[in-house]
Parts: structure tokens; sequence; C-alpha cells
């Protein structure tokens, strides 16, 4: 019995804790690169792959794919974007093929691991912004309410 509950137990917390990003990807994606030089140097990044995520912008289903405008946020340690204002600008994600914009919608957190092919001007505003460009081989989009805020509880079902 303690067994079946050790293995119950392991299995989980292993998944609980699991990486949103497949192994294979996130083991051909840059690990320790400057983030802020992707941003700044999209063209000296041309080709790699990557894992970036944040809130969601806008959407926009064109003839080649959609597009989604990201508002960059870094991870946490599960590849979900993290709840904070801080960011290093807005990336465009390009998905071969039709997304329902009205899921991909404004205010959604997303996950993206895949290609960076460049940057690609696009109005913001009264300015011309430089987005930094990524194609899409894996995307995870989180659910609304899907944060888990630190709680402590005291018994079962029982927080504050």
């Amino acid at each position: 019995m303690k067994r079946l509950l050790l293995v119950f137990s392991l299995t989980f917390f292993t998944l609980g804790c699991a990486h949103i990003v497949s192994q294979d990807l996130r083991d051909r994606a840059v690990k320790e690169f400057p983030t802020a030089s992707l941003f700044k140097e999209p063209k000296a990044h041309k080709g790699k792959i990557v894992i970036l995520g944040g809130s969601i912008v806008s959407s926009l289903n064109t003839q080649e794919g959609t597009y989604i405008e990201v508002v960059e946020k870094p991870l946490d340690y599960r590849g979900r974007p993290r709840y904070t204002d801080q960011s290093l600008g807005r990336f465009l994600i390009f998905h071969e093929g039709f997304l329902d914009i009205a899921i991909y919608s404004e205010g959604r957190d997303i996950t993206v691991a895949g290609e960076v092919i460049g940057k690609k001007v696009r109005p913001l505003g009264e300015i011309n912004y430089h987005y930094l460009l990524i194609k899409s081989r894996e995307l995870h989009l989180l659910q609304p309410g899907q944060r888990m805020p630190i709680r402590f509880g005291i018994g079962i079902w029982q927080s504050f």
C-alpha cells in the first residue's frame, strides 16, 4: 500500500510540474541567451529555436496564416508566462494555417516554441514598431484563470 501511494504521489507531482513545451523542442531551443538581444537584433538569432511567452494583444488571419501579437513576459520554470508587468517588448507569432481568433484572443496567455524568422514592421498607434517574428513549431494557450496563486491551507479543502 505504501509503494502504491509513493508511486501515485511521484507521478502526480511529476506531471503537475511538467514543462508545457515538448522535451524535443526544449532540447533544440537556445538556452541561456540574453532575451534582450533577441528583441534588439533578431537577425543575429535567425534560424534558432526559442521559447517565449506572454499575453496576446491581437490576432489576425491572413491568406498565408495567422499572426498573433504578444506582449513578452518572462516564463516560469514550467514555461508559462509569469504574472508581471515586466516585458522586453512585443513579438509576432506566425502560425501556418488557420487559428480561430475568437479563441486566440486579447488577454489570453500563450507560450510558443519556434524558429526566429527575423523582424516585421507594423504600425502600432502612430509609430512603426519592429516586431520580433517567430514561426511557431508548438503553441500552448493557457486556459483563462489557470494561474495558480500561492495558497497555504490547513486541513482538507481549507485555505486562506
